[in-house]
């Protein structure tokens, strides 16, 4: 089964969840309808009919497959081997609308128990059936290169050579199919089984604040209360909460880097992050320039800024839970979804009328699920389901500027995943690399024409100020994540990791990220554990930097007034996962294998903290 793309912003969303059946409506903070998704384009219920039929028929056809073509494929011509392929997506993209209906499912809702109990079925049943399939990818790897060659010369597998490339990339790490088949059956009761006891956990969190049972995500939300004592009394409410539950997610990261390890070395993958690369079909040497320029780059971005933060909120030191501090002690006015739909889809519209025309389909249709209610996954994240049918976004709008802007960036996933679906199910997903290119970018434009739009000298200075932190948090902190993980996965090759050493390093990586206006307090060491990226895939973090970086890149080529940019980005949008980042930056005269790229990224952030200062 394919992977499946998320783009799982927590850092601007907050715990929750809800009914994932129907487009019924959720009153939001303005007492307005907020928009629910409805999942019966992918299938009426969990008990329907077509799905179960679904899943006995892809039982049947993946059995009939491995009949057919195990053993064979080396001896065929290149039309029979583009046929196998034709079939093997068929079967595949079947296993990825059931997958994909259990996810949202669940994201949605994952504290009702017959939900849960739905996911983790249909989880197993499509292990089960994939089994079956497994040898396919793994026998195509074993085609020698001389034979492969000789077959790509007819057009019909000529088409899937961005698939067969991406493939053979993991030629080197490939065990076994046997061994193969016992690490992916055994996967339902391995890493699957301990994220989904870390979903669990963290939706049935209640943290006592003010006289009230909150969830963790809305104690979160009141850390960027303008409120200094506010922010101080959640920040000490959530510590104590995940320090209740710290040995639980000490062993849970504990097993999981644990289990990590030990497939890493079967597979002979040189360092932790090795699997991540390949992945996102991305260099481990382009991956370390762009840490290295971002490290380099603390003083210049991240530590400048909170210093001119703490000189704004009158302080001598900022705590950690200042971080997301408003800089204005007046409540945000919170922005009616109707009035973020128009601001986003202005955005869109006015870059361009094809990307506007997409964007619009999400709100004309029951796409979109938009309120914060209990049990919901926290964040948000754009999932591109089947190119048969359409991506869904998950949303916790609470109506704040971060609130729009999360929308703009979850849109452009919507946009991006739609144009790419022409590829096909095999070829439509990107890698985390370059997943975030049309989010981010969708970012940027909406801010843009927000900003344009604003001539009041000192809500333009809050919005720089917003953009600015939320630019942080997308490099400097994802950076600082990345930095986190990798130490912990490297320090666990030696031996199991105490709860108070994952701490510590927590405090060292984000302080040296943060910078000397900081002061960290011990309370602060246990707040690495509601971070699930860290659970849910390892050294995922550095894509929201890459995207980050990329795009800013790109946004100043289309300022310079580069000819044709629209055509080309949409292009860009189209190609999927068929083309790499080298191939999709050419048109563009960008280039991330060159040092300098990075820091052109990093200047833009840089700039913006530079009109701060002038401000």
């Amino acid at each position: 089964m394919s992977d499946l793309y998320f783009s799982h912003s927590f850092l601007r969303g907050v715990h929750a969840s809800s009914p994932a059946e129907g487009n019924g409506s959720v009153a939001s903070p303005q007492d307005e309808a907020l928009p629910r998704w409805d999942l019966r384009d992918l299938y009426e219920s969990p008990e329907s009919p077509q799905l179960q039929t679904d899943l006995e028929q892809a039982e049947e056809d993946s059995r009939a497959f491995a009949d057919a073509w195990r053993g064979r494929l080396a001896q065929a011509d290149g039309a029979a081997v583009a046929s196998a392929i034709v079939e093997y997506q068929r079967i595949d993209e079947v296993l990825g609308r059931a997958a994909s209906y259990a996810q949202l499912l669940f994201a949605a809702n994952s504290a009702d128990a017959k939900i849960a109990r739905f996911s983790q079925s249909v989880n197993e049943r499509l292990t089960a059936i994939s089994t079956h399939l497994l040898f396919f990818t793994l026998e195509m790897n074993r085609i020698p290169d001389d034979v492969l060659a000789r077959q790509m010369a007819d057009p019909a597998l000529a088409h899937w050579a961005p698939f067969i490339r991406d493939l053979r990339v993991f030629r080197p790490y490939q065990l076994s199919d046997e061994v193969e088949s016992v690490l992916h059956e055994k996967s339902v009761t391995g890493a699957a089984a301990w994220n989904r006891l870390f979903d669990e956990t963290m939706a049935s969190l209640r943290v006592p604040l003010d006289g009230e049972e909150m969830t963790l995500g809305s104690a979160l939300d009141r850390m960027s209360s303008p409120d200094r004592l506010a922010r101080a009394r959640a920040a000490k409410a959530v510590g104590e909460t995940l320090e209740g539950r710290l040995r639980l997610f000490s062993l849970v990261t504990n097993t999981l880097a644990k289990d990590k390890a030990i497939t890493d070395t079967l597979r002979h993958y040189p360092r932790p992050t090795s699997a991540r690369n390949c992945a996102n079909m991305v260099e481990d040497e382009v991956v370390d320039a762009l840490v290295q320029a971002v490290t380099a780059s603390y003083p210049r971005l991240s530590h400048r800024y909170y210093a001119l933060k703490a000189k704004w909120l009158g302080v001598g030191k900022l705590q950690y839970w200042d971080r997301n501090a408003p800089l204005t002690t007046q409540d945000e006015p919170l922005i009616p979804w109707k009035d973020a739909t128009a601001q986003v889809l202005g955005a869109y519209e006015g870059f361009d009328p094809r990307m506007g025309e997409i964007g619009r389909r999400f709100f004309d249709n029951a796409w979109i699920d938009a309120p914060p209610v209990p049990g919901k996954a926290s964040g948000a994240f754009a999932h591109p389901t089947v190119p048969s049918v359409h991506p869904y976004l998950l949303l916790n709008y609470r109506g704040r500027t971060r609130d729009v802007m999360t929308l703009a960036h979850e849109l452009g996933h919507g946009v991006h995943q739609v144009l790419a679906g022409a590829q096909g199910y095999l070829m439509s997903g990107t890698p985390l690399t370059l997943a975030e290119t049309a989010s981010v970018f969708g970012e940027m434009l909406t801010f843009r024409a927000l900003l344009d739009a604003q001539k009041d000298p000192t809500r333009r200075r809050l919005m720089l100020a917003a953009k600015v932190e939320d630019m942080l948090n997308t490099v400097v902190r994802q950076i600082a994540f990345y930095r986190f993980e990798t130490l912990v996965h490297e320090e666990r090759r030696s031996g199991e990791l105490l709860p108070e050493r994952i701490g510590e390093i927590w405090r060292e990586t984000q302080a040296e990220s943060l910078g000397p206006a900081f002061e960290f307090t011990p309370d602060y060491d246990v707040y690495w554990t509601y971070v699930p990226h860290f659970i849910h895939s390892p050294f995922y973090v550095y894509a929201y930097a890459f995207g980050d970086c990329l795009v800013n890149a790109l946004y100043d080529v289309f300022q310079s007034g580069h000819p044709g940019f629209q055509d080309k980005y949409l292009d860009m949008l189209r190609a999927g996962g068929t083309k790499r980042h080298r191939e999709l930056l050419a048109p563009f005269g960008l280039d991330a294998a060159d040092p300098g790229f990075w820091n052109r990224g990093l200047d833009v952030i840089a700039g913006f903290i530079d009109e701060l200062e002038r401000i």
